[in-house]
C-alpha cells in the first residue's frame, strides 16, 4: 500500500500504515456508537418512531434520561448533528429571493454581487410581508446598496 501511495506522491511510511491498521477505537468512538444505535432504534420503533423522528436533540436527551441512558445533551446534539438527524421545524420558512433561479438566475439582475462603488449606482428592491391581525400587508422597498438606505 505504501509503494502504491508514494508512486502516486503520497508518500506515506509503513509504520504510520501499521499503526492506522491496528488503531483500537476511542471509549468516545464507541460510545458514539453505541449511541446512535439506541437513537436509531428509538426513531425506528413501531409504535413511538413517527413521533420521536420529529424530537430535537433537547427533548431526545430528555427522553433518553428518562429511559435511564446517562448521556449529556452535547453529546446527543453533536451526534444527532453527525448523523444528520434534526428535529421538527416549525413555522414556514419564507424565501426572499427569486424561487425560478435556473441557469439566467431570472430576476437576479445584479448576479448575487450587492456592492457599489458610490451612492445611487446601485438600487435593489425588497419585497416582504407581514401578518397582521386582518391578514398580510405587503410591503415594497428600494434600497441604495452603497448606503443601504430606503430610497422609495
Amino acid at each position: 500500500m505504501c509503494t502504491v501511495l508514494s508512486e502516486h506522491g503520497i508518500a506515506i511510511s509503513p509504520s504510520t500504515f501499521y499503526e492506522w491498521v491496528d488503531k483500537t477505537p476511542t471509549r468516545r468512538q464507541i460510545r458514539d456508537a453505541d449511541l446512535v444505535e439506541v437513537i436509531r432504534a428509538q426513531r425506528e420503533e413501531k409504535k413511538t418512531g413517527k413521533f420521536v423522528q420529529t424530537l430535537g436533540a433537547r427533548k431526545m436527551w430528555i427522553r433518553l434520561r428518562g429511559q435511564g441512558h446517562d448521556v449529556a445533551r452535547c453529546t446527543v446534539e453533536r451526534v444527532m448533528r453527525e448523523q444528520g438527524w434534526e428535529g421538527a421545524a416549525y413555522g414556514s420558512k419564507h424565501r426572499t429571493t427569486i424561487a425560478n433561479q435556473s441557469d439566467d438566475r431570472a430576476g437576479d439582475l445584479v448576479d448575487r454581487d450587492f456592492w457599489a462603488p458610490a451612492p445611487n449606482r446601485l438600487w435593489v428592491a425588497d419585497f416582504s410581508y407581514v401578518p397582521t391581525w386582518t391578514g398580510f400587508v405587503y410591503v415594497a422597498f428600494v434600497v441604495d446598496v452603497f448606503s443601504r438606505r430606503i430610497v422609495g
